[in-house]
């Protein structure tokens, strides 16, 4: 619902009518002058003044969000976090001259396979940002990747007007398993693939594991395969086609220590039997 524009200046009414419009509720300075047309200090001003009216909560510097008309006046708003995050990639990648998507272990949340509360909201970009602000207790931490890995994103509706770009269940698994510290670790990423066993497809996983072609995802991927009996004798061949001499450590997260897996070309600091007590808790 619009707040009561009979409270507002016309600039001001008509940068809230617009932002509920477009489907905005958390924007950057940008958005307003782009939508009022206004800039500098009469910019400055319109958003000091609809601040001080409880319209609109500052988050951080240039990024504010509308507060619901439900909640009144209101100073300390804190809109749904992945919004928030949808607004920072745009404030920090200038638009659309960049790609974002939730990913790790925010993708995770998002579809359902953590049980953790999440402190830290990860955006994968395609270009490199070196900030990592905090707001309201929520760290939002950005993780670089290159182009070519740019694939497997789908929208995801959070709620009937709002949506942001995430991995989907196949490149998530896949992410985790590139970087596991951005998720908690392998463990963690075995839970998330063990609750959606059902719904993963494998040869999804394999031909998403091949196009990020990454040694270390080839390894641990064939090696959670093949730990969960989830997978076929061609789909395990597929993968250790692609391995190479070298090894890699199963988790990063932990010390290294443990035997080497000439299968897999991995460093066991984890075993199987551990990663299927994980599932059986």
């Amino acid at each position: 619902m619009t707040p009561n524009t009979k409270t507002l200046g016309p600039r001001e009414a008509e940068l809230i009518t617009r932002l509920h419009e477009i489907g905005k509720p958390v924007f950057i300075l940008n958005d307003a002058s782009e939508l009022t047309g206004l800039s500098g200090q009469s910019l400055r001003n319109m958003i000091h003044r609809l601040t001080k009216k409880g319209i609109i909560t500052r988050l951080k510097s240039g990024l504010y969000a509308t507060v619901p008309f439900e909640l009144g006046r209101t100073k300390e708003y804190m809109p749904n976090p992945y919004l928030v995050a949808r607004a920072i990639a745009q404030q920090q990648l200038k638009g659309n001259e960049g790609k974002y998507y939730i990913s790790h272990a925010s993708a995770m949340d998002l579809h359902q396979i953590v049980t953790q509360p999440q402190f830290v909201v990860y955006i994968t970009t395609n270009s490199q940002v070196k900030t990592h602000p905090t707001v309201s207790g929520t760290e939002y931490r950005f993780v670089t990747a290159q182009e070519k890995h740019f694939f497997g994103i789908k929208k995801f509706w959070i709620d009937k007007s709002e949506m942001v770009y995430i991995s989907d269940i196949e490149k998530t698994v896949l992410d985790g398993l590139k970087m596991p510290e951005h998720c908690g670790g392998i463990s963690e990423v075995a839970k998330g693939f063990w609750m959606k066993r059902d719904k993963i497809k494998i040869a999804k996983l394999i031909d998403y594991a091949e196009r990020m072609d990454t040694g270390a995802v080839y390894r641990r991927l064939g090696f959670l395969l093949e730990t969960y009996d989830v997978a076929t004798t061609d789909d395990l061949d597929r993968l250790q086609r692609k391995l190479t001499k070298s090894y890699a450590t199963l988790d990063p997260t932990l010390p290294k220590g443990g035997r080497y897996f000439s299968r897999w070309r991995l460093n066991l600091n984890l075993e199987p039997d551990e990663l299927m007590a994980i599932v059986r808790t």
